[in-house]
């Protein structure tokens, strides 16, 4: 009888990118079509109905800029459905715990950091999609006018920093049981949106816009609108470095906390 030697067997280091629990989590994503469906809904009925009935929606957002007020709410309403698609394909992790679907990835040689790129690059793909319809609705409906530079540099940084909120869903998913984690989520996203001035043009400069500066929806919605500010000369407006610090700052935050509640979370196995 052959005597096989295992002592120096490791485990298979697996892959940051698995290609199989990515398209996993891509098909889960566009099989909830509920989801889908509030999420592409809700912000094209908003931009709709503020577009409409402000009575300076055709007005420019400056003497010589391109672009005009219905533009900056269609990119803000934007802005909003894609955190809203990222943030519950994040939070969906609420559920995956209770059926122990987490705890059976632990027992895989699955990384932590691949779990959450693949949760991410699946909410990527529905921020994509709600930006993609809000654009197209302020195009056909001929409310929205900017410079087509304007419209496809604001629909990257939208879908882009959409991102940083995937993150944040999945923090509140392992922070929070199924139950509740959504009904959270709804309020905080709200709140969150309310000081970063999505709904709500803030002052600068004021008391409110200094605390609300250290919001992590802050420097986001200043990124997404800065390229409304293009003028007819070809130039923009100053870009201020504190919006980009902000949204990298809060990634790191939103990131490494859902890396170590997934950790956590599967120590029990």
């Amino acid at each position: 009888m052959t005597t096989l030697d295992i002592t120096d067997r490791r485990p298979a280091r697996a892959r940051l990118l698995d290609l199989g629990l990515m398209r996993f989590e891509f098909l889960r994503v566009l099989r909830n079509k509920q989801s889908i469906a509030f999420t592409l809904v809700f912000p094209i009925a908003m931009f709709l109905f503020i577009s409409s009935s402000i009575p300076e929606k055709s007005q420019k957002l400056g003497a010589d800029m391109t672009a005009n007020v219905s533009a900056s709410v269609m990119v803000n309403m934007a802005l909003y459905g894609a955190i809203m698609a990222a943030t519950s394909a994040g939070a969906a992790v609420a559920v995956e715990r209770d059926l122990g679907w987490s705890r059976q990835l632990r027992l895989t040689p699955l990384r932590p950091v691949s779990y959450i790129v693949a949760k991410m690059l699946a909410a990527l793909v529905m921020s994509t999609i709600a930006t993609g319809v809000t654009f197209a609705t302020g195009a056909i409906s001929g409310m929205a006018k900017a410079d087509p530079m304007s419209w496809a540099l604001s629909g990257a940084v939208v879908v882009a920093g959409s991102l940083v909120f995937a993150a944040f869903g999945l923090l509140i998913g392992y922070l929070l049981p199924s139950d509740s984690a959504m009904q959270y989520l709804g309020g905080l996203l709200a709140l969150m949106s309310m000081l970063g001035g999505i709904f709500f043009q803030i002052d600068e400069g004021t008391t409110f816009d200094r605390i609300a500066s250290f919001t992590p929806m802050y420097g986001f919605g200043k990124a997404a609108q800065w390229p409304l500010s293009l003028d007819h000369a070809g130039g923009f407006s100053a870009f201020h470095a504190s919006w980009a610090i902000s949204l990298v700052v809060w990634a790191c935050v939103f990131v490494f906390g859902a890396a170590w509640c997934f950790r956590r979370d599967t120590q029990r196995v």
